[in-house]
């Protein structure tokens, strides 16, 4: 399972609807696991970002997937990083 963190920013519309958020998040967390992803994490937070979320998925493909359709409901846009833990990182500079 690769690991991601998206950092995400309410658009005008998701401000609107802010109240809603956390069970926005909920029916999001449902429809990862559906597509086999796990969340990991989620924070509402104060600063350049108003959400992080964290999430463990099959592929990269997915995680683009289940993003595509949370941007489609027009509440937020995310940034989204792909993470790899000590474990993993040391196999990646193994390569080098």
């Amino acid at each position: 399972m690769a690991t991601f963190i998206s950092l995400a920013n309410w658009t005008d519309q998701g401000v609107k609807n802010a109240k809603d958020s956390v069970q926005r998040a909920g029916e999001y967390r449902a429809a990862l696991e559906r597509r086999g992803i796990k969340m990991l994490s989620i924070y509402w937070t104060v600063g350049a970002y108003d959400i992080v979320l964290t999430a463990e998925a099959p592929d990269v493909q997915t995680m683009t997937s289940s993003l595509l359709a949370l941007a489609g409901f027009g509440n937020v846009r995310t940034t989204t990083l792909t993470a790899f833990n000590q474990q993993e990182m040391q196999t990646i500079i193994q390569n080098i």
